[in-house]
């Protein structure tokens, strides 16, 4: 039975209390917060397990709030957004959002999310804390560190957000392999992303801007059109 604790950030009353209510069945605690500042205090003084936070709040927009937690921890956020517009999507990808999920949503969706990246939260402390396994890796100007979480291209370290660390650690791990974007949704979101591979396509896009010489011709992670990603 589920015993993590999770932060939701929503200022729509009905919407908190309604997945409060779901999620507190299924056997999370969950504690809340309507608006930015507030949330960002209990982020930081409670360490929840995941945090649910919508991007229009008061006080403090969501987008700020991840920034801020951003910079101090890897707590899994799912972002909630009620424009639907990609824009909104991407910048909290890029700030270093796990997931988003547009209103109005399925709270059976929103809590199969939390779950996958419970799951996944929990499968990645584990490996860490394992001595079973490879814990480095390394193919060509690339090594990767899991341990301390770091990743170096010619002796020179890269700055990566969260999900950019994960996504180039895959590739590394399965240098020379193809990947299609949905299995690249399961293996680094999660759970299957279906109709969400610009997910995927934005991270690859960021991952060129730090990884390869000239971004628009990349010669390290190829396309493979129609199907998804190789690393060489």
């Amino acid at each position: 039975m589920a015993n993590e604790e999770i932060l939701m950030v929503e200022d729509e009353e009905n919407i908190l209390e309604a997945v409060k209510y779901s999620l507190e069945k299924d056997g999370y605690s969950v504690i809340t917060a309507t608006d930015g500042q507030t949330g960002l205090h209990l982020a930081k003084t409670r360490n929840p397990d995941l945090i649910i936070l919508d991007i229009m709040l008061p006080k403090m927009d969501g987008l700020d709030v991840c920034k801020s937690i951003r910079m101090e921890s890897n707590i899994p956020i799912i972002m909630l957004t009620a424009k639907g517009e990609e824009i909104d999507k991407i910048i909290g990808l890029e700030l270093g959002a796990d997931d988003y999920i547009t209103k109005p949503f399925s709270i059976r969706e929103l809590i199969a999310r939390v779950k996958a990246l419970l799951r996944r939260a929990s499968t990645n402390t584990n490996n860490e804390n394992s001595d079973s396994g490879s814990q480095t890796f390394t193919t060509g100007k690339i090594h990767i560190d899991i341990r301390s979480h770091t990743a170096t291209i010619d002796g020179m370290p890269l700055d990566l957000r969260p999900k950019e660390f994960d996504l180039l650690s895959f590739f590394v791990a399965n240098v020379g392999m193809a990947l299609t974007r949905d299995h690249i949704l399961e293996k680094i979101w999660g759970y299957d992303y279906i109709g969400k591979s610009r997910t995927v396509d934005v991270h690859v896009r960021w991952l060129r801007e730090k990884i390869e010489t000239d971004p628009s011709n990349p010669k390290t992670i190829i396309t493979l059109r129609g199907t998804g990603y190789r690393l060489i």
